[in-house]
């Protein structure tokens, strides 16, 4: 009896406190599980809005390329000309899935229709009403996001399309549908998640479904609408969708005259993932319960060697998803836990290594070092990338697209490193102000075209000209461009304004059409031994002035000194 007794009274407190270690282990668990279910929700998201944004960017350069490019081919401008509908179907057939766009339209110089991919198929009708049409039949190169009674949601490039002669003789717009069902399905399986396109507070298409119908047709909630389309807002959150919890993402589409006229989303099914979890965890507990009765010994075994670790390795990943990245995880082992903290630990070593790589590139750009760029070889898959797409946005930000040169934001990164480190070093630093001589004149004379090319042929002069690693050139505006000169006093920088100024007379702009065109510039200079209290301002409005004295005459070279230009 007492044997008995004594068994009992082990064996139910055994029982009790293994239980409750069971339930506690199981609640901590789900805890956290929740915890980070949440953050890899909204990570998810997150990246979910990022590759939106992406791929949006990537449909008007998609657009624009191929409208530019179909625009300046030989075969296209034939057609036009010759008004050949169908030679213009079968040139257009191949740029659908070289240029990833799936919609065109190519009209005369007044606005009828030659050819277009989409119904209806008869052609002759006026597209006036689109404004990246209006563009191009002025003579601009125009992205805009439009409507349509057709092609309601789309991104569109229009490209005026000119004879051998210089005449403009047409327009093709090029674009991206965004209210087809092949369209929104490609994007859900891009982002793994559910995709809607409205137009105005109308859902148009849909990868959401009820009865295993698309709810294409229903309405978007007022609120929300009010924030996105009428306040042109974009709105992050969560939402009930015909009666489901969804995390989601609602970003406007802004036309030509800045209306919201429609609306991209992507949502995360939550209740969908929070059932997973709960279903999960439920049967984790029954199944620790049930095993109590029989393998009480085995329970305390696998509780001591499996939760310790698990607590360890899930406070090495708080401490990861609170941006710790730079720790050691200290669960080690070859079975599925050691594995996990393996695979753990990779990870936040490649995040680590990737943010400390952006961070260095941030710091030598704002010393005015452009051309530093991560080493993107390093990393592999989505981390290569990621960091591929840092590069991209990285040269959008820094670099001047036409000419290559840094822009007025890099220059102004530049200015200020060196300003503090002439009056470290107690060093002059020169500036330069060079502008094209009666610039708005060439372009109307021989093009715009030419104008870019005259402009690029500028900055090569003037580069063979400078210290490849110690002066710094950047483009301020759209004939004028600032020049660095680091450790330079007032007579080093008038020879090497005199130097840009000949050898720019010098250089004869090249030109399909043209056998040399000369070019001048008329170039303000100013020098200065920075000390604690000048203004960066005045140096530059100094050199302004002296500017404004050079172009009086033009091809000539100003030097600001005490307040007075000569």
């Amino acid at each position: 009896m007492f044997g008995k007794s004594f068994k009992i009274k082990i064996i139910i407190p055994a029982v009790v406190v293994l239980a409750a270690l069971v339930i506690a282990l199981n609640v901590f668990l789900l805890v956290n599980f929740s915890t980070q279910r949440d953050a890899l929700i909204g990570e998810k998201l997150s990246a979910n809005i990022n590759s939106l944004k992406l791929y949006l960017d990537n449909s008007k350069a998609n657009s624009r390329a191929a409208a530019v490019s179909m625009a300046l081919n030989p075969d296209v401008v034939r057609a036009v000309r010759e008004r050949g509908t169908g030679e213009l179907l079968r040139i257009f057939t191949p740029t659908h899935s070289l240029y990833r766009i799936n919609y065109y339209t190519i009209c005369d110089s007044n606005g009828t229709v030659l050819a277009r991919t989409h119904e209806p198929d008869n052609f002759g009708d006026s597209v006036l009403g689109q404004q990246n049409i209006k563009d191009a039949l002025a003579g601009k190169v125009s992205t805009y996001f439009e409507e349509g009674t057709v092609v309601k949601v789309s991104v569109r490039t229009g490209s005026p399309v000119y004879d051998s002669d210089g005449t403009l003789i047409g327009a093709v717009s090029a674009g991206i549908r965004f209210d087809t069902d092949s369209t929104i399905n490609e994007l859900k399986e891009l982002f793994k998640s559910e995709v809607t396109v409205f137009f105005g507070d109308t859902r148009i298409v849909s990868t959401i479904t009820r009865d295993g119908h698309s709810i294409a047709g229903t309405k978007l909630d007022p609120g929300i609408a009010d924030v996105v389309i009428h306040n042109k807002q974009e709105y992050s959150g969560s939402a009930y969708i015909l009666g489901t919890q969804y995390r989601t993402f609602y970003m406007p589409l802004l036309n030509a005259r800045n209306e919201a006229f429609a609306a991209f989303f992507v949502g995360i099914n939550d209740v969908e993932i929070t059932a997973v979890t709960t279903r999960a965890i439920r049967n984790g507990i029954l199944l620790g319960l049930g095993g109590l009765a029989v393998s009480i010994l085995i329970l305390f075994i696998i509780i001591s060697s499996i939760s310790d670790p698990i607590v360890r390795l899930s406070g090495d990943m708080e401490r990861i998803a609170n941006g710790n990245l730079n720790i050691e995880i200290k669960v080690k082992g070859e079975d599925e836990v050691g594995r996990l903290a393996g695979s753990f630990q990779k990870v936040a070593v490649t995040i680590h290594k990737l943010l400390e790589e952006i961070n260095v590139m941030i710091g030598e750009h704002e010393k005015g070092n452009t051309d530093y760029c991560l080493n993107a070889g390093e990393f592999e898959g989505d981390y290569k990338s990621l960091a591929l797409s840092v590069l991209k946005l990285t040269a959008l930000s820094m670099k001047d697209q036409l000419t290559g040169v840094p822009n007025r934001r890099s220059f102004d990164n530049r200015l200020g490193w060196e300003w503090k480190r002439a009056i470290n070093d107690k060093t002059s630093i020169g500036i330069l102000i060079v502008n094209l001589d009666k610039f708005k004149n060439y372009n109307e004379t021989f093009g715009r075209r030419q104008g870019d090319t005259a402009l690029r042929t500028v900055v090569k002069t003037i580069n063979q000209t400078l210290r490849p690693s110690e002066d710094f050139i950047a483009r301020r505006e759209s004939d004028e461009f600032f020049i660095l000169l680091p450790a330079t006093d007032s007579d080093g920088a008038v020879r090497v304004a005199e130097t840009i100024r000949r050898e720019v007379e010098k250089a004869l702009i090249p030109s399909t059409e043209l056998e040399g065109v000369k070019v001048t510039v008329s170039i303000g200079v100013n020098t200065q031994v920075p000390v604690p209290g000048k203004l960066v301002d005045n140096f530059i409005s100094s050199a302004d002035s002296a500017l404004d004295k050079a172009k009086e005459t033009g091809n000539s070279v100003v030097f600001y000194r005490d307040g007075n230009v000569s």
